[in-house]
Order: structure tokens, then sequence, then C-alpha cells
């Protein structure tokens, strides 16, 4: 009897962040050391606690790089993160979270 392999990703959006991340990277944005450094800024923050380094700080780090960068303000990805929330809220358990499901939507 096989032990079965631990995976990778916790869920299908760490797999997404970890990808954007290295397609960008391969697409000039940004260098492995740039990504190391300020993903490491961003667990180890000079005014603050060391949070876990998860995908969630690989979702952070990306998004400031993102605004830093001019490829999306932060306004923006804010609207995007609270529609997602709302989404998320509205659609039944189990289903996929489309952002057609937030209430405020507008095509």
């Amino acid at each position: 009897m096989s032990t079965p392999s631990p995976r990778a990703f916790a869920a299908p959006w760490e797999a997404q962040v970890f990808a954007l991340v290295v397609s960008l990277q391969e697409a000039g944005l940004f260098t492995w050391a740039e990504w190391a450094d300020r993903l490491g800024r961003e667990i180890r923050p000079t005014d603050g606690p060391e949070r876990a380094a998860d995908y969630a700080a690989w979702l952070a780090t990306l998004e400031t790089i993102l605004s830093e960068r001019g490829v999306t303000a932060s306004e923006s990805v804010a609207a995007r993160t609270a529609a997602f929330l709302r989404a998320a809220a509205a659609t039944m358990h189990g289903q996929p979270i489309r952002l057609e499901n937030d209430p405020l939507y507008r095509p």
C-alpha cells in the first residue's frame, strides 16, 4: 500500500498565484532576486511581526509589485477583492465562485 503524496497546493487559487508569478517573471516584470527580496519584506516587515510564508504572502507581494510597476492600480485590486468577497458570500457552498455572482456586478 502506498502513502499518498502531499499536495503542492491546498487550493486552486494557490496554484494560480504560483503560475502568475512564474509567468510574470518569465515575461521580465521582475527578476527572481527582486521577487525573493519583496517576498522576504512581505513575510518579515520591519514594522511588524513575521507572518506565514504562504501563498497569501505571495499574493500580497504580487499585488504590490503590480501596483508599483503600473500594471494595475491598488484601488483596482481592492475593488476586485471586494467584488470577489461579495460573490463568494452569494455563492452556494460547493459551487464555483464567479464574479457574476456579485450582487453589484455590472458587465
